[in-house]
């Protein structure tokens, strides 16, 4: 089994490439770049490093949100024209859930959170069963009051080992936490606290294994609201009535995208023929 793992939810731009539960190659950069001016770069760079024969892939795995409006859109719309240049299923990784994977088989409760502006954050809380994620409270848009209260809530057999707080939106809640929360509580190092698209990779082998994948045509992101924009426009026009970018704006958006995705995959697919093509004719 051989998955191509991506995540561009965040600030983060990460790839990977699971081969039968192996680790074979990820590339992460956290910094201020474009996720479109990087992605494929990166995938192209581990490709390369692991002679990777792109046939071989049996499924695309995105971290499909929730998380950066721009991000998830560029992310599902490359995860989507791979799928559609390979015509290979999409497994659809929940961002929080792929964020928590990175602490797999840690004892107590794991809360990754990510920064949704204005003192929220998207948050899910789980704990692990060995190698198995299971779901506490799912992801969903709270703010950082509410998620302190609903960790203090808790029943003691779930808090008693403490909790674990990763992601971007550590910044956002640490003060408060600090000062206000009486749960045991930690923060996840650097090198684990951010997505990867590794543990994306690994929690998509077991979602597929349990049938969790859809077809590449069918593949749109998970929006948990609607970004400031579209809520400052709703607002404005006395609309604001749902949580939900419009479906036909998301539509058009990710088609234009993962088209450009297929047809640049279509030109390299060409390009590397016509190279080979040269090599046996000088051998």
């Amino acid at each position: 089994m051989k998955i191509l793992a991506l995540d561009s939810s965040g600030l983060v731009a990460s790839v990977a490439i699971i081969a039968d539960g192996t680790l074979l190659a990820e590339y992460t950069v956290n910094y201020k770049k474009t996720h479109s001016q990087t992605l494929l770069p990166m995938l192209d760079e581990i490709a390369r490093m692991v002679e990777l024969d792109r046939k071989t892939i049996d499924a695309i795995a995105v971290a499909a949100g929730p998380g950066s409006f721009t991000g998830l859109r560029i992310g599902s719309a490359t995860a989507k024209g791979l799928g559609l240049a390979l015509g290979k299923p999409i497994i659809e990784v929940p961002t929080l859930a792929g964020i928590a994977f990175n602490l797999g088989f840690v004892r107590g409760l794991v809360c990754p959170v990510m920064d949704a502006r204005r003192q929220q954050v998207y948050s899910g809380i789980y704990r692990f069963e060995g190698d198995r994620l299971i779901t506490v409270r799912d992801q969903t848009p709270v703010s950082v009051t509410d998620l302190i209260a609903e960790l203090e809530g808790l029943d003691d057999a779930l808090t008693s080992e403490g909790v674990i707080f990763l992601g971007d939106g550590v910044p956002v809640l640490r003060e408060e936490a600090n000062r206000t929360l009486s749960v045991p509580h930690t923060y996840a190092p650097a090198h684990l606290c951010m997505q990867r698209a590794g543990a994306v990779g690994v929690l998509a082998a077991q979602l597929y294994a349990e049938g969790r994948y859809v077809p590449a045509e069918k593949h749109t992101p998970i929006y948990l609201r609607k970004s400031q924009a579209e809520q400052q426009r709703d607002r404005m026009n006395g609309n604001d009535t749902g949580n939900e970018p419009a479906e036909s704006d998301l539509i058009s958006v990710q088609v234009e995208a993962a088209s450009k995705v297929v047809e640049e995959l279509r030109v390299r697919a060409q390009m590397e023929a016509g190279k080979a093509a040269e090599t046996e004719d000088v051998l």
